[in-house]
């Protein structure tokens, strides 16, 4: 998948994670804070952050008096984070063949999940070094495989058995959430991309969609359907199935996730590497 392609599915599915920002970053900030406790925000430091999304990294940062620049290539996504960081600064960019450097050299780089969906990954992370001053950190989080993630399957499976045919796993190493799965392919990249003291480290945080004493079902429900798979799985199935026929589906899930209850609450484990490097 190229890099053009991956902008048109983020412009579709940036809407849903925009307007559940709260869902996405209560269920994933555990992470966000190991990335940043990684580089040592402290004032005076200035971070770029690398598909920098709603700009959840850039807001964690400034309460430590770091302060910096987001990149993403989806336009949705800086307009909702430059609403919520108006101390930072915002472009929609591509991160892989952008010029990083106006406005550099930078302190630090971080990325939470936004460092998975480059078709050239050794070029993309070349590039970004190169805004960087030397020496400078960089931390990132990335998912390891789907057979150690439930946040890919959970709810999804279910939208999935019901595609004719059920859609293929991602080839390894394929732009896409599991891009960077195989740490010894981290490893390579980076050192192609001229990156040094690589560390990768197992980093295992619970993905708890429970709050205020629910269950989380409905939370989980609208992370599947705004997913990737799950656009993809709707607009197969309610124009088979009908209008009628989707809502069933969907509490097809609901009953799925209800299943799978931990405490009485939809929560797993998010299995990822903790990637740090320096440039």
């Amino acid at each position: 998948m190229s890099n053009d392609q991956m902008r048109e599915l983020w412009a579709r599915g940036a809407e849903v994670w925009v307007e559940h920002k709260d869902i996405y970053d209560r269920e994933l900030r555990g992470f966000a804070d190991a990335v940043l406790a990684a580089i040592d925000p402290r004032p005076g430091l200035r971070i770029l952050d690398i598909g920098c999304g709603t700009g959840t990294l850039l807001e964690l940062a400034a309460e430590s008096g770091a302060s910096g620049v987001g990149f993403d290539i989806s336009e949705t996504m800086i307009r909702a984070a430059a609403e919520r960081v108006p101390a930072a600064s915002f472009v929609v960019a591509d991160a892989q063949t952008t010029d990083l450097t106006d406005g550099g050299p930078y302190d630090a780089v971080v990325s939470r999940f936004g460092a998975m969906f480059f078709d050239e990954p050794a070029v993309a992370f070349a590039n970004i070094r190169k805004a960087l001053r030397p020496g400078a950190p960089m931390a990132f989080v990335c998912w390891r495989g789907l057979d150690e993630n439930q946040m890919f399957t959970l709810g999804n499976s279910v939208l999935a058995d019901r595609l004719d045919p059920r859609p293929p796993p991602p080839a390894p190493g394929a732009p896409g959430p599991t891009a960077l799965a195989d740490p010894e392919r981290i490893r390579a990249i980076l050192a192609e991309a001229g990156w040094t003291s690589v560390g990768i480290e197992k980093l295992d945080i619970v993905c708890d969609y429970g709050r205020d004493g629910g269950d989380g079902v409905e939370d989980r429900l609208v992370t599947v359907l705004g997913s990737m798979s799950g656009r993809f799985a709707r607009e197969q199935l309610e124009g088979r199935l009908g209008p009628e026929g989707w809502a069933a589906v969907v509490d097809e899930v609901r009953v799925e996730l209800r299943r799978h209850l931990v405490d009485g609450r939809v929560q797993f484990n998010g299995a990822t590497w903790l990637v740090t490097a320096k440039a």
